[in-house]
Protein backbone atom coordinates (compact mmCIF):
# COMPACT_ATOMS: atom_id res chain seq x y z
CA UNK A 1 0.00 0.00 0.00
CA UNK A 2 1.14 2.86 -0.64
CA UNK A 3 2.41 6.03 1.80
CA UNK A 4 -0.06 8.84 0.44
CA UNK A 5 -3.25 5.99 0.64
CA UNK A 6 -2.11 4.90 3.95
CA UNK A 7 -2.06 8.57 5.40
CA UNK A 8 -5.42 9.20 3.94
CA UNK A 9 -7.24 5.91 5.10
CA UNK A 10 -5.39 6.76 8.30
CA UNK A 11 -6.84 10.34 8.58
CA UNK A 12 -10.56 8.95 7.32
CA UNK A 13 -10.49 6.55 10.24
CA UNK A 14 -9.37 9.29 13.11
CA UNK A 15 -11.75 11.82 11.35
CA UNK A 16 -14.82 8.95 11.72
CA UNK A 17 -14.03 8.13 15.18
CA UNK A 18 -13.28 12.04 16.20
CA UNK A 19 -17.02 12.55 14.64
CA UNK A 20 -18.53 9.73 17.03
CA UNK A 21 -16.28 10.18 20.46
CA UNK A 22 -16.82 14.02 20.90
CA UNK A 23 -20.98 12.98 21.69
CA UNK A 24 -21.20 8.82 22.45
CA UNK A 25 -19.86 8.59 26.02
CA UNK A 26 -21.36 11.77 26.86
CA UNK A 27 -24.48 11.68 26.05
CA UNK A 28 -25.57 10.22 29.18
CA UNK A 29 -24.38 12.96 31.50
CA UNK A 30 -25.65 15.77 28.74
CA UNK A 31 -29.55 13.57 28.55
CA UNK A 32 -29.48 13.93 32.71
CA UNK A 33 -28.13 17.49 33.42
CA UNK A 34 -29.58 19.03 30.46
CA UNK A 35 -32.79 16.96 29.39
CA UNK A 36 -33.62 16.23 32.78
CA UNK A 37 -34.18 12.38 31.36
CA UNK A 38 -34.56 9.23 33.28
CA UNK A 39 -32.22 6.33 32.69
CA UNK A 40 -34.86 4.75 30.45
CA UNK A 41 -34.75 7.59 28.09
CA UNK A 42 -31.51 7.83 27.76
CA UNK A 43 -31.16 4.05 27.26
CA UNK A 44 -33.61 4.50 24.10
CA UNK A 45 -31.67 7.48 22.99
CA UNK A 46 -28.42 4.71 22.78
CA UNK A 47 -30.95 2.40 21.41
CA UNK A 48 -31.56 4.53 18.67
CA UNK A 49 -27.98 4.26 16.89
CA UNK A 50 -28.64 0.35 17.30
CA UNK A 51 -32.13 0.26 15.51
CA UNK A 52 -29.96 2.57 12.99
CA UNK A 53 -27.23 -0.09 12.45
CA UNK A 54 -29.83 -2.78 12.03
CA UNK A 55 -31.55 -0.87 9.43
CA UNK A 56 -29.13 1.35 7.54
CA UNK A 57 -25.97 -0.78 6.83
CA UNK A 58 -26.98 -3.42 4.10
CA UNK A 59 -28.52 -0.85 2.31
CA UNK A 60 -25.57 1.47 1.80
CA UNK A 61 -23.17 -1.45 1.69
CA UNK A 62 -25.39 -3.04 -1.02
CA UNK A 63 -24.98 0.62 -2.84
CA UNK A 64 -21.30 0.90 -1.85
CA UNK A 65 -21.01 -3.18 -3.51
CA UNK A 66 -23.04 -2.50 -6.66
CA UNK A 67 -24.03 1.24 -7.52
CA UNK A 68 -21.24 4.04 -6.33
CA UNK A 69 -17.72 4.65 -5.22
CA UNK A 70 -17.63 3.94 -1.46
CA UNK A 71 -15.56 6.55 -0.71
CA UNK A 72 -18.49 9.11 -2.08
CA UNK A 73 -21.18 7.46 -0.25
CA UNK A 74 -18.91 8.34 2.82
CA UNK A 75 -19.01 11.74 2.12
CA UNK A 76 -22.62 12.47 1.07
CA UNK A 77 -23.76 10.59 4.41
CA UNK A 78 -21.25 12.99 6.46
CA UNK A 79 -22.53 16.13 5.47
CA UNK A 80 -25.95 15.08 6.10
CA UNK A 81 -24.97 13.96 9.37
CA UNK A 82 -23.80 17.53 10.08
CA UNK A 83 -26.94 19.30 9.53
CA UNK A 84 -28.47 16.84 11.54
CA UNK A 85 -26.10 17.09 14.31
CA UNK A 86 -26.67 21.27 14.36
CA UNK A 87 -30.63 20.42 14.61
CA UNK A 88 -29.54 18.42 18.10
CA UNK A 89 -28.23 21.31 19.54
CA UNK A 90 -31.22 23.18 19.13
CA UNK A 91 -33.58 20.66 21.29
CA UNK A 92 -34.44 20.59 25.05
CA UNK A 93 -37.26 17.78 24.97
CA UNK A 94 -35.90 14.14 25.93
CA UNK A 95 -39.01 12.46 23.58
CA UNK A 96 -38.00 15.36 20.59
CA UNK A 97 -33.88 14.31 21.27
CA UNK A 98 -34.84 10.91 20.43
CA UNK A 99 -36.41 11.12 16.97
CA UNK A 100 -33.93 13.42 15.95
CA UNK A 101 -30.95 11.54 16.77
CA UNK A 102 -32.50 8.14 15.44
CA UNK A 103 -32.25 10.57 12.05
CA UNK A 104 -28.83 11.29 12.84
CA UNK A 105 -27.79 8.11 13.18
CA UNK A 106 -29.20 6.66 10.21
CA UNK A 107 -27.06 8.57 8.61
CA UNK A 108 -23.78 7.65 10.78
CA UNK A 109 -24.50 4.43 11.39
CA UNK A 110 -22.73 2.63 7.64
CA UNK A 111 -20.07 4.94 7.46
CA UNK A 112 -18.71 2.54 10.24
CA UNK A 113 -18.72 -0.08 7.87
CA UNK A 114 -18.26 1.72 5.12
CA UNK A 115 -14.76 2.90 6.75
CA UNK A 116 -14.10 -0.30 7.29
CA UNK A 117 -14.45 -1.63 3.50
CA UNK A 118 -12.64 1.33 2.25
CA UNK A 119 -9.80 0.66 4.02
CA UNK A 120 -9.57 -2.74 3.65
CA UNK A 121 -10.18 -2.67 -0.46
CA UNK A 122 -6.81 -0.99 -0.43
CA UNK A 123 -4.83 -3.25 1.34
CA UNK A 124 -2.74 -6.37 0.13
CA UNK A 125 -2.94 -8.08 3.56
CA UNK A 126 -5.58 -6.71 5.74
CA UNK A 127 -4.44 -8.35 8.74
CA UNK A 128 -1.11 -7.17 8.78
CA UNK A 129 -2.04 -3.74 7.75
CA UNK A 130 -5.50 -2.50 9.25
CA UNK A 131 -5.02 -2.26 12.74
CA UNK A 132 -2.02 0.36 11.97
CA UNK A 133 -4.90 2.31 9.85
CA UNK A 134 -7.13 1.49 12.58
CA UNK A 135 -5.38 2.67 15.73
CA UNK A 136 -5.52 6.33 14.42
CA UNK A 137 -9.80 5.96 15.29
CA UNK A 138 -8.23 5.35 18.94
CA UNK A 139 -5.68 8.02 19.04
CA UNK A 140 -9.33 10.06 17.22
CA UNK A 141 -11.70 8.93 20.48
CA UNK A 142 -8.38 9.89 23.00
CA UNK A 143 -7.83 13.21 21.49
CA UNK A 144 -11.52 14.23 21.35
CA UNK A 145 -12.72 13.27 24.47
CA UNK A 146 -9.55 15.06 26.20
CA UNK A 147 -10.75 18.13 24.58
CA UNK A 148 -14.16 17.67 26.19
CA UNK A 149 -12.53 16.89 29.57
CA UNK A 150 -10.34 19.62 29.92
CA UNK A 151 -13.38 22.06 27.99
CA UNK A 152 -15.23 20.74 30.79
CA UNK A 153 -17.96 20.40 28.57
CA UNK A 154 -18.80 17.22 28.42
CA UNK A 155 -22.91 17.75 29.92
CA UNK A 156 -23.10 20.36 27.29
CA UNK A 157 -24.52 21.21 23.98
CA UNK A 158 -20.97 21.64 22.19
CA UNK A 159 -20.53 17.80 22.55
CA UNK A 160 -22.43 18.01 19.62
CA UNK A 161 -21.01 21.11 18.34
CA UNK A 162 -17.42 19.83 17.53
CA UNK A 163 -19.36 16.73 16.06
CA UNK A 164 -21.26 18.62 13.79
CA UNK A 165 -17.83 20.64 12.36
CA UNK A 166 -15.74 17.38 12.10
CA UNK A 167 -18.52 15.67 10.13
CA UNK A 168 -18.78 18.09 7.64
CA UNK A 169 -15.19 18.34 7.35
CA UNK A 170 -14.97 14.50 6.51
CA UNK A 171 -17.91 14.90 4.55
CA UNK A 172 -15.91 17.16 2.28
CA UNK A 173 -11.93 15.64 2.50
CA UNK A 174 -14.13 11.89 1.59
CA UNK A 175 -14.61 13.37 -2.17
CA UNK A 176 -10.74 13.09 -2.00
CA UNK A 177 -9.85 9.35 -1.19
CA UNK A 178 -8.69 6.52 -3.06
CA UNK A 179 -11.36 5.29 -5.30
CA UNK A 180 -13.20 2.52 -4.12
CA UNK A 181 -15.99 1.31 -6.98
CA UNK A 182 -18.28 -1.51 -6.61
CA UNK A 183 -17.41 -4.88 -7.56
CA UNK A 184 -20.44 -6.74 -7.75
CA UNK A 185 -22.68 -7.23 -10.55
CA UNK A 186 -25.55 -8.67 -11.85
CA UNK A 187 -29.43 -7.98 -11.47
CA UNK A 188 -30.86 -6.46 -7.88
CA UNK A 189 -33.65 -7.18 -5.84
CA UNK A 190 -35.08 -7.08 -2.30
CA UNK A 191 -32.70 -10.03 -1.33
CA UNK A 192 -29.92 -7.99 -1.82
CA UNK A 193 -30.88 -4.67 -0.64
CA UNK A 194 -31.92 -6.45 2.80
CA UNK A 195 -27.79 -7.97 2.30
CA UNK A 196 -29.01 -11.82 1.72
CA UNK A 197 -25.62 -11.95 0.15
CA UNK A 198 -23.99 -11.70 3.19
CA UNK A 199 -25.94 -13.86 5.40
CA UNK A 200 -24.65 -17.34 3.37
CA UNK A 201 -21.23 -16.41 6.07
CA UNK A 202 -23.91 -17.72 8.65
CA UNK A 203 -23.97 -21.53 6.86
CA UNK A 204 -20.41 -21.81 8.77
CA UNK A 205 -20.70 -22.88 11.92
CA UNK A 206 -17.94 -21.39 13.65
CA UNK A 207 -18.81 -17.63 11.90
CA UNK A 208 -22.25 -18.34 13.61
CA UNK A 209 -21.05 -18.63 17.44
CA UNK A 210 -18.85 -15.62 16.62
CA UNK A 211 -22.04 -14.04 15.22
CA UNK A 212 -24.00 -14.75 18.09
CA UNK A 213 -21.21 -14.01 20.84
CA UNK A 214 -21.26 -10.66 19.23
CA UNK A 215 -24.51 -10.30 19.70
CA UNK A 216 -24.72 -11.29 23.41
CA UNK A 217 -21.08 -9.38 24.31
CA UNK A 218 -22.37 -5.70 22.81
CA UNK A 219 -25.63 -6.26 25.58
CA UNK A 220 -22.77 -5.40 28.07
CA UNK A 221 -20.83 -2.63 25.98
CA UNK A 222 -23.98 -0.88 25.87
CA UNK A 223 -23.97 -0.69 29.70
CA UNK A 224 -20.12 0.61 29.54
CA UNK A 225 -20.77 3.45 26.64
CA UNK A 226 -24.26 4.10 28.55
CA UNK A 227 -23.27 4.82 32.53
CA UNK A 228 -19.29 4.56 32.86
CA UNK A 229 -19.44 8.49 32.63
CA UNK A 230 -21.61 8.65 35.36
CA UNK A 231 -20.83 5.82 37.47
CA UNK A 232 -17.35 7.54 37.21
CA UNK A 233 -18.81 10.77 37.85
CA UNK A 234 -20.88 9.24 41.04
CA UNK A 235 -17.81 7.23 42.30
CA UNK A 236 -15.41 10.63 42.56
CA UNK A 237 -18.86 12.97 43.80
CA UNK A 238 -19.46 9.82 46.79
CA UNK A 239 -15.54 10.08 47.31
CA UNK A 240 -14.77 14.10 47.29
CA UNK A 241 -18.75 15.15 48.01
CA UNK A 242 -17.45 19.14 48.15
CA UNK A 243 -15.56 18.97 44.82
CA UNK A 244 -16.67 20.85 41.68
CA UNK A 245 -17.60 17.93 39.40
CA UNK A 246 -15.76 19.53 36.54
CA UNK A 247 -12.56 19.14 38.17
CA UNK A 248 -12.42 15.21 38.35
CA UNK A 249 -11.93 15.07 34.74
CA UNK A 250 -14.14 12.34 34.33
CA UNK A 251 -13.53 12.42 30.45
CA UNK A 252 -9.60 12.73 30.31
CA UNK A 253 -9.61 9.45 33.40
CA UNK A 254 -11.76 7.65 30.70
CA UNK A 255 -9.61 8.20 27.51
CA UNK A 256 -6.88 6.20 29.14
CA UNK A 257 -8.73 3.29 27.88
CA UNK A 258 -8.45 4.22 24.33
CA UNK A 259 -4.88 4.59 25.15
CA UNK A 260 -4.30 1.06 26.11
CA UNK A 261 -6.35 0.22 22.72
CA UNK A 262 -3.50 1.86 20.60
CA UNK A 263 -0.93 -0.66 22.54
CA UNK A 264 -2.98 -3.48 22.17
CA UNK A 265 -4.08 -2.38 18.45
CA UNK A 266 -0.35 -2.57 17.66
CA UNK A 267 0.34 -6.01 19.49
CA UNK A 268 -2.61 -7.55 17.65
CA UNK A 269 -0.77 -8.54 14.49
CA UNK A 270 1.81 -10.42 16.65
CA UNK A 271 -1.02 -11.90 19.50
CA UNK A 272 -3.21 -12.65 15.92
CA UNK A 273 0.06 -15.39 14.52
CA UNK A 274 0.95 -16.00 17.99
CA UNK A 275 -2.58 -17.79 20.30
CA UNK A 276 -5.50 -17.31 17.10
CA UNK A 277 -8.72 -16.15 16.39
CA UNK A 278 -10.27 -18.40 19.16
CA UNK A 279 -7.81 -17.64 22.06
CA UNK A 280 -8.21 -14.05 21.15
CA UNK A 281 -12.04 -13.57 21.29
CA UNK A 282 -11.30 -15.68 24.64
CA UNK A 283 -8.78 -12.56 26.11
CA UNK A 284 -11.20 -10.33 25.13
CA UNK A 285 -14.37 -11.84 26.68
CA UNK A 286 -12.51 -12.49 29.91
CA UNK A 287 -11.28 -8.82 30.55
CA UNK A 288 -14.86 -7.98 29.66
CA UNK A 289 -15.99 -9.52 32.77
CA UNK A 290 -13.02 -8.78 34.88
CA UNK A 291 -13.38 -4.67 33.88
CA UNK A 292 -17.36 -5.00 34.72
CA UNK A 293 -16.35 -6.31 38.13
CA UNK A 294 -13.81 -3.52 38.68
CA UNK A 295 -16.73 -0.91 38.02
CA UNK A 296 -18.97 -2.10 40.39
CA UNK A 297 -16.34 -2.98 43.35
CA UNK A 298 -13.92 -0.29 42.12
CA UNK A 299 -14.18 3.53 44.26
CA UNK A 300 -12.37 6.42 44.14
CA UNK A 301 -10.73 6.13 47.57
CA UNK A 302 -9.58 2.62 49.01
CA UNK A 303 -10.19 1.01 45.18
CA UNK A 304 -9.22 3.72 43.25
CA UNK A 305 -6.82 1.54 41.50
CA UNK A 306 -9.61 -0.61 40.36
CA UNK A 307 -11.58 2.11 38.46
CA UNK A 308 -8.39 2.77 36.63
CA UNK A 309 -8.36 -1.15 35.87
CA UNK A 310 -11.27 -1.19 34.96
CA UNK A 311 -10.70 1.90 32.12
CA UNK A 312 -7.38 0.24 31.44
CA UNK A 313 -8.60 -3.05 30.40
CA UNK A 314 -10.80 -1.18 26.94
CA UNK A 315 -7.49 -2.02 24.99
CA UNK A 316 -8.09 -5.74 25.61
CA UNK A 317 -11.72 -5.35 25.18
CA UNK A 318 -12.32 -3.86 22.00
CA UNK A 319 -9.19 -4.91 20.28
CA UNK A 320 -9.46 -8.41 21.07
CA UNK A 321 -13.15 -9.40 20.08
CA UNK A 322 -14.16 -6.25 17.48
CA UNK A 323 -11.07 -5.44 15.91
CA UNK A 324 -10.33 -8.94 15.78
CA UNK A 325 -13.83 -9.94 14.74
CA UNK A 326 -13.25 -7.45 11.83
CA UNK A 327 -10.56 -8.60 10.61
CA UNK A 328 -11.98 -12.33 10.61
CA UNK A 329 -15.16 -11.10 9.01
CA UNK A 330 -13.25 -9.59 6.15
CA UNK A 331 -11.11 -13.37 6.15
CA UNK A 332 -14.31 -14.96 6.02
CA UNK A 333 -15.77 -12.91 2.98
CA UNK A 334 -15.37 -13.26 -0.72
CA UNK A 335 -14.44 -10.06 -2.78
CA UNK A 336 -18.01 -8.88 -3.78
CA UNK A 337 -19.52 -9.26 -0.84
CA UNK A 338 -16.67 -7.74 1.48
CA UNK A 339 -19.20 -3.96 2.38
CA UNK A 340 -21.79 -6.29 3.04
CA UNK A 341 -19.83 -8.64 5.61
CA UNK A 342 -18.81 -5.38 7.04
CA UNK A 343 -22.38 -4.38 7.55
CA UNK A 344 -23.33 -8.35 8.96
CA UNK A 345 -21.12 -8.08 11.65
CA UNK A 346 -22.28 -4.34 12.25
CA UNK A 347 -25.37 -5.55 12.96
CA UNK A 348 -24.52 -8.17 15.33
CA UNK A 349 -22.42 -5.66 17.33
CA UNK A 350 -23.62 -2.25 17.49
CA UNK A 351 -27.07 -3.23 15.76
CA UNK A 352 -29.10 -6.27 17.56
CA UNK A 353 -26.78 -6.31 20.73
CA UNK A 354 -26.39 -2.84 21.49
CA UNK A 355 -29.97 -2.61 20.99
CA UNK A 356 -30.70 -5.55 23.30
CA UNK A 357 -27.79 -3.35 25.86
CA UNK A 358 -29.38 -0.18 25.34
CA UNK A 359 -32.85 -0.56 26.38
CA UNK A 360 -32.12 -3.01 29.47
CA UNK A 361 -29.13 -0.97 30.55
CA UNK A 362 -31.88 1.79 31.03
CA UNK A 363 -34.18 0.15 32.85
CA UNK A 364 -31.62 -1.45 35.10
CA UNK A 365 -29.76 1.92 36.14
CA UNK A 366 -33.46 3.13 37.23
CA UNK A 367 -34.05 -0.14 38.74
CA UNK A 368 -31.11 0.42 40.87
CA UNK A 369 -31.81 3.64 41.61
CA UNK A 370 -34.08 5.43 44.28
CA UNK A 371 -34.22 8.90 45.44
CA UNK A 372 -31.32 9.87 42.60
CA UNK A 373 -29.02 7.44 44.28
CA UNK A 374 -27.55 4.34 41.64
CA UNK A 375 -26.32 1.12 43.25
CA UNK A 376 -23.61 1.36 40.56
CA UNK A 377 -22.79 -2.15 41.82
CA UNK A 378 -26.19 -3.71 40.82
CA UNK A 379 -26.14 -2.43 37.83
CA UNK A 380 -22.56 -3.70 37.01
CA UNK A 381 -22.98 -7.20 37.93
CA UNK A 382 -25.51 -7.51 35.14
CA UNK A 383 -23.31 -7.31 31.98
CA UNK A 384 -20.71 -9.26 33.85
CA UNK A 385 -22.62 -12.07 33.84
CA UNK A 386 -23.80 -11.57 30.02
CA UNK A 387 -20.01 -11.40 29.03
CA UNK A 388 -19.24 -14.78 31.52
CA UNK A 389 -22.45 -16.33 29.18
CA UNK A 390 -20.99 -15.31 26.08
CA UNK A 391 -17.39 -16.85 27.02
CA UNK A 392 -18.75 -19.96 27.89
CA UNK A 393 -20.75 -20.07 24.76
CA UNK A 394 -17.93 -19.26 22.58
CA UNK A 395 -15.10 -21.75 24.25
CA UNK A 396 -17.41 -24.78 23.86
CA UNK A 397 -18.88 -24.14 20.28
CA UNK A 398 -16.16 -21.55 18.48
CA UNK A 399 -14.05 -24.29 16.04
CA UNK A 400 -11.54 -21.96 14.08
CA UNK A 401 -8.15 -21.25 14.97
CA UNK A 402 -6.71 -18.91 12.74
CA UNK A 403 -8.43 -16.40 10.32
CA UNK A 404 -6.45 -17.57 7.72
CA UNK A 405 -7.69 -21.10 7.53
CA UNK A 406 -11.51 -19.77 6.86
Amino acid sequence: MKLTTRIQLSAMMFMQFFVWGAWYGQMSKYMTVQLGASGEQVGNAYATFSIAMIVAPFFVGMLADRFFQAQKVLGVLNLLGAVVLFGITKISNPDTFYWVMLLYCLTFAPTIALTNSIAMRQMQNPEKEFPAVRVFATIAWIVVVNIVGLLGVGDSVMIFQISAVAAAFLGLSAFLLPATPPVSTGKIGFAQIIGKDAFVLLKDRSFLIFFISSVLICIPLSFYYTWANPSLTDAYKAAFPNGDPTSFKIENKMSLGQVSEVLFMLLLPFMYKRFGIKNILIFGLTAWILRFLFFGYGNALTGEWMLYAAILLHGICYDFFFVSGMIYTDAKAGAKIKAQAQGLISLATYGLGMFIGSVVSGIVKDMYTKDQVTQWLNVWLVPAGIAALSLVFLVLFFKDKKAANA
